[in-house]
C-alpha cells in the first residue's frame, strides 16, 4: 500500500528533470503579463500518461509490471507554445517509454487519450493569448531518464502540488 495516500486521488506518471536541468529551465527569462502563471521548480516533469483519478495500490502494480529501457530526453530547441495558451519546453525523445507506460496502465484510472505522445515539460499557462516574448528562448541539451514516477497531484489555490509516491526504474 501506498503509504499515507488514501484511495481514489489525482495521479500522473511522470518523468522529473534532474537538477542540471531545473537550473537551466529556471534560468529563462519570464515576462510578467496579466493572466499569465509560470510554473516553478517544484511543478517541472513530463508528463507520460495522466490517469487522473485512480487507486494510488493499481497503479503502482500496473507500473511494476513496466517494461522499458532507459532513454534521453532531449529539450528544446526553443520554447513554444502548446495550443493557444501554454508555454512549454519541447522533450523528444521519451515516445517509447510513454507508450510502455501507457500500455501497462491502460486499466488504471481514465482511459488513456486517443492521440499521440507529445513530450513537453509546461512553464506557464495563460487565461489569454499568450503576450509576445513569452515564447521562442533559446534551450537545448539532454538527460538521462532512468526511471518514471508515480505522482499525486493536487489543485490548489496557489496552485498545483505534485508528490512523487513511487519510483519505478527502467531497464
Amino acid at each position: 500500500m501506498v503509504q499515507g495516500v488514501t484511495a481514489g486521488v489525482r495521479l500522473f506518471v511522470a518523468v522529473m528533470p534532474p537538477a542540471p536541468v531545473i537550473d537551466v529551465l529556471a534560468a529563462l527569462p519570464r515576462p510578467e503579463a496579466p493572466g499569465l502563471r509560470w510554473t516553478g521548480p517544484d511543478q517541472w516533469h513530463v508528463t507520460l500518461r495522466f490517469l487522473g483519478q485512480a487507486e494510488p495500490d493499481e497503479a503502482v502494480a500496473a507500473l511494476d509490471a513496466l517494461s522499458a529501457w532507459p532513454a534521453v530526453a532531449g529539450l528544446g530547441p526553443v520554447t513554444a507554445l502548446l495550443g493557444n495558451r501554454l508555454v512549454m519546453v519541447p522533450v523528444a525523445g521519451l515516445d517509447e517509454v510513454a507508450a510502455a507506460v501507457v500500455g501497462v496502465t491502460a486499466e488504471v484510472g481514465r482511459p488513456p487519450e486517443d492521440r499521440p505522445f507529445v513530450g513537453h515539460l509546461t512553464l506557464a499557462r495563460s487565461k489569454g493569448p499568450v503576450p509576445p516574448g513569452s515564447v521562442g528562448a533559446p534551450l537545448g541539451g539532454s538527460f538521462p531518464v532512468g526511471e518514471v514516477c508515480l505522482v499525486r497531484s493536487q489543485t490548489l489555490p496557489e496552485g498545483a502540488r505534485y508528490d512523487v509516491l513511487e519510483r519505478f526504474a527502467l531497464g
